[in-house]
């Protein structure tokens, strides 16, 4: 029977695969953007990109699960203050 520890590497162990696989996909999509963006002479203006922060959403392999990691990851509030 698998224990509840190696069950949580075999956990870990996916997400990193994924991650790893993520990022693969993503570098060749963005290969394949440019390459239609030069075809055509599509610009990062003609998309609306220019001007703007870029924001990437991260993936659900790299979100944190609830419970103490995402406690440690809350910020802190300053000494004294009141919410």
């Amino acid at each position: 029977m698998t224990t509840y520890k190696e069950l949580q590497a075999q956990i870990e162990q996916l997400r990193k695969q994924a991650e790893e696989l993520r990022q693969a996909e993503i570098a060749d999509v963005i290969t394949e953007i440019k390459a239609k963006m030069n075809e055509y002479g599509i610009t990062g203006a003609d998309l609306g990109l220019m001007g703007k922060k870029r924001f990437v959403k991260p993936s659900p392999a790299m979100t944190p699960e609830v419970g103490v990691e995402a406690e440690a990851a809350a910020p802190a509030q300053p000494a004294g203050s009141e919410m």
